[in-house]
């Protein structure tokens, strides 16, 4: 049976329960589970050992707007009680620069934060905490934090950027291992990560996170569509183009910008 013949209900449903098989190496699931603060909270203060760290306020899929660029999704935001900003990554494949990957999300977190005619020295400290299944940088440890020196001095270089890789490959029989070895399970009846436990029981057991996961689903479906739409549209557009209608046209009878078009069709934007 397709999509055209289940009923919209059908549909959803569907799409809750695959996602409630995901572990948290989904970023799509593990988003939806680390924007609860005690769950995200966990995560941060076993990761960086430090149990004073209090989130105050968790975005999940958070998007930083670009106006001459890409933009960027972040899998979770936090900022705890002193103002850190913490962005918590999921990275399952490892075909990309990830230092690259990372200066990028860095400076556009930075960006975001610092208005115009501010400080530098108003820039808050953030932590860039990667995760990933495999051990990206081949260190042979669960988690590794960059450290920055001067030269040979080993005097650190302090600039209030922190990043820290992790990953579930490694296992050296520490909580921090332990947890990220959960990542891979993300058993809803093993309740040895406290918060992470609860809010993973919570969505795949509960029918309040059932709800919650639905809603989730149904806003992914939403997106498929109207990206399907969308490239509906971009063929459209190529299509004409090759007909020798102009731009202008093109975008007044797709309904989309100028701007968008000449992108579709490789051109230059002014």
């Amino acid at each position: 049976m397709g999509d055209s013949e289940k009923s919209y209900s059908e549909i959803i449903e569907q799409g809750a329960e695959k996602l409630k098989q995901e572990n948290l190496f989904s970023d799509t699931f593990a988003s939806v589970v680390l924007e609860d603060i005690g769950a995200c909270q966990h995560v941060v203060r076993t990761l960086l050992d430090r149990d004073d760290i209090e989130i105050m306020s968790v975005k999940s899929q958070y998007r930083l707007l670009n106006a001459t660029s890409k933009d960027t999704i972040l899998d979770a935001f936090a900022q705890d009680s002193t103002g850190r900003l913490i962005n918590i990554e999921i990275q399952r494949r490892d075909t990309v620069d990830h230092a690259r990957r990372i200066r990028y999300y860095g400076s556009m977190i930075d960006k975001s934060v610092l208005d115009k005619g501010a400080f530098y020295d108003e820039l808050p400290d953030v932590y860039i905490i990667y995760i990933s299944e495999k051990d990206l940088l081949n260190v042979g440890a669960a988690v590794y934090p960059v450290k920055k020196t001067l030269g040979e001095s080993g005097i650190p270089y302090d600039d209030g950027n922190h990043v820290i890789f992790a990953n579930a490959a490694v296992d050296d029989g520490s909580d921090k291992a332990k947890l990220l070895k959960y990542f891979y399970t993300a058993d809803p009846y093993d309740m040895s990560q406290g918060p992470l436990s609860e809010r993973v029981h919570f969505l795949k057991c509960e029918k309040g996170g059932h709800d919650e996961v639905c809603k989730v689903a149904e806003e992914l479906y939403e997106q498929g569509k109207e990206q399907g739409q969308l490239e509906t549209t971009k063929a459209m557009a190529m299509s004409m183009h090759e007909d020798g209608v102009t731009v202008d046209l093109i975008a007044k009878y797709a309904n989309v910008s100028v701007e968008l078009v000449r992108k579709w069709l490789g051109l230059s934007v002014a």
